[in-house]
């Protein structure tokens, strides 16, 4: 073991370690929202609802949030959209506190979070070559894997535990504390240089910019076809939000025991992602990428046919440790092979992919747990997964093929 390279970088550990703290905040609300919406109504797809109200704002402004991260400051983006989510949980917190919450309510505030999200993100991610070097990209992307997922093992755990002692709307305003993390980051970590954009911000333009980030990734093949792995992969393998249906109707735990199979997958990412940091020259990217996938569907499918605790945790800890595995790599394919001026839009149009697959996977979950069973929805949703390895290394078999590329330019920290 040793000091992954990206931790030399004060900038990259600053953003780390606020993300992190940010990241415990918001899985706790996320996984608090799942059971709070399982208490106000019976039915499993008023939850995969939820997907859809994610989703949609995602596809209104991602391709915009992405030209902004290319034309404006993406650290006062940040700024802006880490703020609109300290509103949006203390709203949220003091609605549940007030008695006075309904399903409305939880829908409009995950709409009006998800806004921010979507121009958070492509700023979030094109921020990050430029706080570290490009040989050390593969680390920062297994940093960031970890940290997101180490958020999403105490998140969870947190929530169901101040859930069952303090009361719902104590996780919303914890998680409002949390958001504290990014913004101090964001404030100690001082200027970042970015490209100065060549031309006027015209509509004109602005329609012009966003076709070229359209048009470089129709002409890359390994960035298109990852991320077309990556939408069904997620869309298909989305039925980890039926966990609070699964943990009260076939497991019969209590919201301690959820808030633990809630971070299992977690605690396999971060596993996962811990080793990959300590690696360096990482080979047969594509191979393993597909692979991971593939072993993704394998544990979903084992999920949804247990009927008990510990191969649940078991089988939900693999498919947190092979998603960590597809994460690393296909960010780390992503940005290296995508010039700095236009990394904005290139994640913002990944972002409709990567962020659609689960959202709208919810809904097809909720849809078919609602006609067929929970166990049913589980069970497909893992072997739709695995078709959809099969069929895309089938299409592009250069993707499976990738080995390693050099970047397409060196990055200034």
């Amino acid at each position: 073991m040793h000091l992954p390279p990206a931790l030399r970088h004060r900038r990259f550990v600053l953003l780390w370690v606020g993300l992190m703290v940010s990241m415990a905040g918001s899985q706790m609300q996320l996984w608090a929202l799942f059971w709070h919406i399982s208490k106000l109504t019976p039915d499993p797809i008023a939850v995969s609802i939820v997907g859809a109200i994610r989703f949609l704002p995602i596809v209104l402004f991602s391709l915009v949030a992405g030209l902004m991260a290319d034309r404006y400051n993406r650290r006062k983006i940040m700024f802006i959209t880490q703020s609109m989510g300290v509103l949006v949980a203390l709203t949220l917190g003091g609605l549940t506190l007030s008695g006075r919450i309904e399903l409305w309510h939880i829908y409009l505030l995950t709409g009006i979070q998800a806004a921010a999200a979507s121009f958070d993100l492509p700023a979030r991610q094109a921020l990050v070559p430029s706080l570290v070097p490009a040989n050390d990209l593969p680390s920062a992307f297994s940093l960031q894997s970890i940290g997101f997922n180490i958020g999403s093992i105490i998140g969870p755990g947190l929530s169901g535990l101040v859930i069952g002692y303090f009361g719902q709307e104590y996780t919303y305003f914890f998680n409002a504390v949390t958001f504290l993390g990014v913004l101090t980051a964001l404030a100690l970590m001082g200027s970042v240089e970015q490209p100065a954009p060549h031309t006027a911000l015209t509509l004109g333009n602005m329609v012009t910019d966003i076709r070229a980030g359209i048009r470089f990734i129709a002409d890359s093949p390994i960035i298109l076809s990852s991320m077309i792995l990556d939408f069904f992969a997620t869309f298909f393998s989305s039925a980890n939000t039926l966990l609070p249906w699964v943990s009260q109707n076939i497991l019969r735990v209590d919201e301690i025991a959820y808030g633990w199979l809630a971070a299992a997958q977690s605690f396999g990412a971060v596993s996962a992602a811990l080793i990959i940091s300590q690696l360096s020259g990482l080979r047969r990217q594509g191979a393993l990428l597909v692979g991971a996938v593939a072993v993704f569907g394998t544990m979903t499918i084992l999920f949804g046919f247990s009927q008990w605790y510990l191969v649940t945790f078991v089988t939900l800890f693999g498919m947190g440790a092979a998603d960590a595995v597809s994460t690393v790599i296909r960010n780390t394919i992503r940005q290296l092979q995508t010039p700095d001026h236009i990394r904005g839009r290139m994640t913002s149009i990944n972002q409709i992919f990567f962020a659609g697959g689960p959202q709208l996977g919810e809904i097809e979950a909720g849809a078919v747990a609602q006609a067929f069973g929970v166990p049913a929805a589980i069970i497909t949703g893992g072997a739709g997964t695995l078709l959809a390895a099969i069929l895309i290394s089938l299409k592009w078999p250069q993707l499976i093929r990738f080995d390693r590329h050099e970047p397409v330019e060196e990055q200034k920290v």
